[in-house]
């Protein structure tokens, strides 16, 4: 029985062990082979192909992995019966009540939202899919006995050494030795705020800033001060009195697109802030995920003042893709050295398969151009939807024409707040990012972080339309 003919082009083909299981449940789907069928032995199929006996017997395990095959010894392998199981009626969809625990977690899961606005993510058809393919191929050639072991506490080498380079270019010497790899950028805080902090720590944060941030600085018992968020940086007439009257251990800022406002730091901004920090010897913690989304240059903190001063904090979410899980933070040496021992103590070491995949898409010659794109692509969502909100009759608060996000409000919002028309509009399958899940005091504003590449949808606009009438 001859079930296909193996195309044996090692640049373009699948491995020959994919087009041997594939061409196998194919039958089994078709019902070409049918259950209890014996299929041809290990020898006979790969004589039959002109296939190994290990490329046969790996695709035979394989299916049997799957539930497709069935082995006994002595008896080959066997089409398996597959069971019948009872039909579930599909449950009918009820809106979830959204809050802060709705947004740190369980939106993550939730697919029935067709309008993702107030997501903190690119849409997946934008992602490059070529080039992550191609990382996944080269992933697969790796021998195991390569990535056996648990894998160095500060990560993968030659990303590691890749990043300092790029951090080389943006005026930031450093080398692999000073860079430690986590899962994502935010364990990279939560390692930070770990080693560097104590219950009862006074620290300083932007307002409004990063959820997850809130969230991670709630479960460690520090006390959060808030500092004013300006197109420009931060307000610094409210940290100085901030410092003076109370012991700041630290300052978590988000240098450029900040989440959620878009805001990116001015050149006099920044220097401003780190003469603070110098001043009245506090540590800087610079979250720098989405420099990558940036259309100009900016000011990157670490490189103006050093490690010595600022914790520096980055990803790959925004520029390869969010489920790849890998982040980085670079500090002073001695410092590095504890955040590793945290990172060891909370998990072990990070994921070096996802660590390896990343450092193939960035490799890729096609990153670039790809980046490129996304840029121009962010660009014209910001132009529509700010089109939108301006014939919407919406504040918004600054329009920096790249990255995610804008920060806007209705300027005829009633007094349900920002809150209650994002409950509504998820009952009408559309979510929301209320500006009081941002803020440290949960204040409601009637603020809104939006994603603009999930904020071109008529629909969206049509219910703020018809919602504040």
């Amino acid at each position: 029985m001859i079930l296909f003919q193996p195309d044996r082009d090692r640049k373009r083909a699948p491995s020959l062990v994919d087009q041997a299981a594939c061409a196998l449940e194919r039958a089994i789907r078709e019902r070409v082979l049918r259950p209890g069928m014996a299929l041809p032995s290990v020898r006979q199929f790969a004589r039959d192909h002109g296939l190994s006996t290990f490329t046969v017997m790996a695709a035979y395990n394989r299916l049997v992995a799957q539930g497709l095959l069935q082995s006994r010894p002595g008896a080959g392998f066997r089409v398996a019966r597959q069971r019948q199981a009872a039909p579930v009626p599909a449950p009918s969809w009820v809106a979830p009540r959204i809050g802060p625990t709705w947004l740190l977690s369980d939106v993550f899961a939730d697919h029935s939202i067709s309008i993702k606005a107030g997501c903190g993510w690119l849409p997946p058809d934008w992602h490059n899919e070529a080039g992550l393919q191609h990382a996944l191929r080269q992933l697969g050639r790796v021998p195991v006995s390569q990535m056996a072991s648990y894998g160095h506490p500060l990560g993968y080498h030659p990303l590691r050494e890749h990043i300092a380079h790029r951090l080389g270019e943006h005026g930031l010497e450093t080398d692999a030795g000073q860079i430690l790899l986590t899962h994502g950028a935010t364990q990279a805080l939560d390692v930070v705020v770990r080693t560097v902090l104590r219950p009862g720590d006074h620290v300083a944060v932007e307002t409004p800033c990063y959820a997850n941030l809130l969230q991670i600085l709630a479960l460690s018992g520090v006390v959060v001060h808030s500092v004013p968020r300006t197109r420009e940086g931060v307000c610094e007439h409210t940290l100085e009195r901030l410092v003076r009257e109370h012991p700041i251990r630290a300052m978590f800022v988000t240098t450029v697109l900040q989440n959620p406002t878009g805001a990116t730091f001015s050149m006099a901004g920044a220097f401003r802030l780190l003469q603070l920090a110098e001043r009245h010897a506090f540590l800087v913690v610079e979250d720098d995920v989405s420099r990558e989304l940036l259309l100009e240059p900016a000011p990157l903190l670490a490189a103006l003042a050093g490690t010595g001063r600022v914790v520096y904090i980055s990803g790959f979410a925004k520029s390869v893709m969010p489920s790849m899980r890998v982040g980085y933070l670079l500090c002073a040496p001695e410092l590095l050295a504890q955040c590793a021992r945290t990172k060891m103590s909370l998990g072990l070491t990070s994921a070096e398969m996802m660590e390896r995949a990343v450092y193939h898409v960035l490799r890729d010659g096609r990153h670039g151009t790809y980046m490129r794109g996304v840029r121009e692509r962010l660009r014209q969502a910001h132009d529509q939807v700010c089109e939108a909100m301006v014939q919407g009759d919406f504040e918004i608060s600054h329009e920096p024409g790249a990255g995610l996000f804008l920060w806007a409000r209705p300027r005829a919002a009633r007094g349900e707040g920002a809150v209650g028309l994002a409950a509504r509009a998820l009952e009408a399958g559309i979510w929301l990012a209320p500006g009081a899940y941002f803020d440290p005091g949960g204040r409601d504003e009637g603020w809104f972080r939006f994603n603009v590449a999930y904020s071109t949808h008529p629909r969206l606009w049509r219910f703020f339309r018809d919602a504040l009438d």
